[in-house]
């Protein structure tokens, strides 16, 4: 059983797991808002380089190289000018050692992966949308084009909106059960995954409305990609019932967020 721990920097708490104690890491809380990733990096670690992305909900992994080369030639691809430019994506791969890279999140799931031969790592913003899109296989599969093998990934899902409390709706939970099932009768798709043993769709009272587990929908796909359950573990928390620490969009209807990052080694 992975344990999560509680840690301080500054006397400001943030969260890390076990499976990934080979690497500085930490799954900020909203009291470092609202300080930047260029500035929470040395929470982690003195000497390394924080890269962050705009985020889109999407499933684009990059790495640093392929940021600065898209910030370089601009384009619809990058959101502002100049030194507050950003490269658009959702997920994050390291390429050298000492490279800290950072996802934001407000209900939607922060992971962080850890190879535990090459010291590569990767941070991934992994909403449904996202979730729908596989952007956590894609980070692995980028992982491997680098070298990894899937045996000697650590992967740690942060803080995020539990299933029991995130309604929506039977379509949005039909896109993301697609995912999983894709050969099924889409009529099917929802009632199956409900069957399931630990489900990652609950049942709603309001018509036409599920209950939603994201991160259990992510560690599925990691499952049916080769990954075993005792490379994954999956926070004790949720942002939505944890205020105190975490920022909830679907609680608070406020664009603020807590940073989730790793360095590589």
């Amino acid at each position: 059983m992975h344990t999560w721990h509680w840690r301080t920097s500054e006397t400001l708490p943030f969260l890390t797991c076990s499976l990934l104690e080979q690497w500085s890491h930490g799954f900020l809380t909203h009291q470092f808002w609202p300080r930047p990733p260029v500035d929470l990096t040395k929470v982690l670690h003195n000497n390394a380089s924080g890269y962050r992305l705009k985020q889109v909900h999407g499933n684009k992994v990059l790495t640093p190289s392929e940021i600065e080369a898209m910030l370089n030639l601009g384009g619809d691809e990058v959101d502002g000018e100049g030194e507050s430019a950003l490269a658009m994506g959702d997920g994050l791969v390291s390429e050298s050692p000492q490279q800290a890279v950072w996802v934001a999140s407000a209900d939607c799931t922060p992971v962080l992966i850890g190879d535990s031969k090459t010291g590569q790592v990767s941070a991934i913003h992994a909403g449904w949308r996202g979730t729908s899109k596989k952007i956590v296989l894609e980070a692995i599969r980028r992982l491997q084009a680098q070298g990894s093998k899937l045996s000697d990934l650590k992967i740690a899902m942060g803080p995020a909106i539990a299933g029991e409390v995130y309604q929506v709706s039977a379509e949005t939970a039909l896109e993301v059960g697609y995912s999983i099932i894709s050969d099924k009768d889409e009529k099917n798709i929802v009632e199956i995954l409900q069957q399931l043993e630990n489900p990652p769709i609950l049942p709603d009272e309001e018509p036409g409305k599920v209950r939603l587990d994201v991160r259990r929908v992510n560690a599925l796909q990691l499952e049916a990609m080769g990954i075993s359950p005792e490379q994954i573990a999956i926070a004790p928390y949720c942002t939505y019932q944890t205020p105190e620490h975490f920022f909830s969009y679907r609680r608070e209807k406020q664009k603020k967020v807590q940073w989730s990052g790793i360095v590589s080694k």
